[in-house]
């Protein structure tokens, strides 16, 4: 997957003028993604009619900037199958760098956002929304699989997905790895963006124990309970060593962005000590990561936890 950042430019070369087409499913939130490129200093037009794209794009010459282009079902002259053949042709131009992110989400999220709105679906035409969003996925289909950037929102908070769209274009040097720590809770869904995931659920589960429930990773009482694990200091160390070999290679191949996520059953105790105690390992080893624990602020809850393992 094709993942942009900026670059410094140079001494005598022309720079490159950067264009972003963005589209996705009704409701999904390209809306949101379009706000925060214009945050981050992108001209944003939504719903721009396809056809005049090519007359938005600079010429050798003229003045480059970022320019980031949303269309979907509703965009006047819209075609799946023109839109790709404009992509391409512009990716062959010189002095442009084309990029092409699609903004998914489940079915059902999509069903239980418009009920909660009680938007219309614009392809529901007096149909059940799931109708329409079924049309709007079989449309756009052809534009999923072209996009070199696909960001599934189905589990992201409208934050969340401001932060993944700031993480993909925000500013930083040319050659910086973004590296990202991050815990959850498996009963309350796998991460969506994560490339390498480490399951927690082996340890003792610090839920069950009294006068920990209601504390999380974050206390230090936690933390001297999963310590005690004659499982934890073996675990953590593999998994040490095993991120601090894969992270350079990474960085070799030019990934850009590496998310590392830690789970447990519920998110709030072993995956954030765990996820805690890798992020100070790694600054220990030079890496500077960022840290997010999803489901840190979830009430503890018997019933998502299940058994006294934790495991599910």
């Amino acid at each position: 997957m094709t993942q942009t950042g900026e670059t410094d430019t140079p001494a005598g070369e022309t720079s490159r003028q950067r264009l972003l087409l963005v589209t996705g499913l009704s409701g999904a939130g390209k809306s949101t993604a379009l706000d925060v490129l214009e945050d981050l200093g992108w001209e944003t037009i939504d719903n721009f009619p396809v056809r005049m794209l090519k007359r938005l794009v600079a010429r050798p010459g003229e003045e480059h900037g970022k320019l980031a282009i949303g269309f979907d079902s509703r965009t006047r002259g819209f075609v799946p199958a023109d839109v790709i053949a404009l992509a391409k042709d512009l990716a062959g131009r010189e002095g442009l760098t084309t990029s092409f992110m699609f903004i998914d989400c489940a079915d059902a999220e999509l069903e239980r956002r418009y009920n909660e709105t009680r938007r219309r679906h614009p392809m529901a035409q007096g149909r059940p929304v799931l109708d329409g969003i079924a049309a709007d996925r079989e449309l756009l289909e052809p534009l999923r699989r072209w996009a070199d950037i696909v960001i599934d929102t189905t589990t992201l908070s409208t934050n969340e997905l401001q932060a993944r769209v700031r993480e993909l274009f925000g500013e930083r040097s040319g050659d910086e790895t973004t590296l990202t720590i991050s815990s959850f809770g498996f009963a309350r869904g796998m991460p969506p963006l994560a490339d390498l995931v480490f399951d927690m659920r082996f340890l003792d589960n610090p839920h069950w124990v009294p006068g920990l429930r209601e504390l999380t990773g974050r206390d230090a009482a936690v933390g001297a309970h999963i310590e005690k694990d004659p499982a934890f200091a073996d675990a953590f160390a593999r998994i040490r060593d095993l991120l601090l070999t894969l992270l350079p290679r990474y960085h070799a191949q030019s990934k850009v962005y590496v998310h590392v996520a830690f789970g447990c059953t519920g998110g709030r105790h072993r995956s954030v000590y765990t996820a805690e105690r890798m992020a100070g390992a790694l600054r220990e080893a030079g890496f500077s990561p960022t840290v997010r624990h999803r489901n840190l602020a979830s009430r503890a809850a018997d019933e998502l936890e299940r058994t006294r393992t934790g495991a599910t």
